[in-house]
């Protein structure tokens, strides 16, 4: 009868591996500080950690926004606050991140920032206090209302000349955007979907319309993000 083969002893299983913490921004600038008035002397001394691109490290926040004016987009986009939806700061961050003109807060004026990484007090934002309010302004500058929802007649965004000046309005999570700004928009698109579900959040749309607003007028650098 042949031997069997000795049972292996059990190897210790090796303890899991801390995933290193990244850190964000850069600590104090060494000596000697760089010199101007875009430069913040508290951020030079003690870093800078916020959420903002490289090339803007130590600057004063008000002067980031100076420089931001400078080439901001004609783009500007509206959401409804009616229920005070999470959503609204990602909206938000997203058209810091494409250098949209302003955002416009329609409905209550407080809004829920946390979604957008602080990346509002960049922007310039405009409330109104009801859709009525938003539709006159709009008229008044000559701006195209562009609803985004998935609404009978709404028109495949993939297929949509965005107008220059437009302001692109998204409503909540759920109700969508509301039927007075539908009636009064002077186009309804929609972004087409190719799985079960009814819808997409909020945030994503908001995004992806502002991306095809993007990929129509800006100009777009032919050359490495990084």
């Amino acid at each position: 009868m042949a031997e069997s083969e000795p049972t292996p002893e059990p190897q210790p299983t090796p303890e899991p591996q801390p995933t290193p913490e990244r850190v964000v921004g850069v600590g104090p600038h060494p000596s000697p500080w760089p010199e101007g008035d875009h430069l913040d002397p508290e951020l030079l001394a003690d870093g800078d950690r916020r959420n903002v691109e490289d090339r803007f490290r130590y600057w004063r926040r008000e002067a980031i926004i100076a420089e931001l004016d400078t080439h901001r987009h004609e783009l500007h986009v509206a959401i409804e606050n009616l229920e005070h939806d999470a959503n609204i700061g990602s909206v938000v961050r997203t058209a810091n991140a494409f250098a949209v003109g302003a955002f416009h807060i329609v409905g209550r004026r407080r809004w829920n920032r946390r979604g957008a990484m602080v990346t509002d007090r960049y922007q310039h934002e405009i409330h109104h206090p009801d859709a009525a309010h938003l539709i006159a302004w709009a008229r008044e500058q000559g701006r195209p209302l562009v609803a985004i929802d998935l609404v009978p007649g709404a028109m495949p965004l993939e297929h949509t000349a965005l107008p220059r000046n437009a302001v692109l309005v998204v409503g909540q999570e759920g109700p969508g955007v509301s039927a007075e700004l539908l009636d009064a928009a002077d186009l309804v698109v929609g972004i087409t979907q190719f799985g079960s579900t009814r819808s997409i959040n909020v945030g994503a749309a908001a995004a992806i319309a502002m991306h095809s607003w993007i990929l129509q007028h800006a100009e777009i650098p032919d050359r490495p993000l990084r």
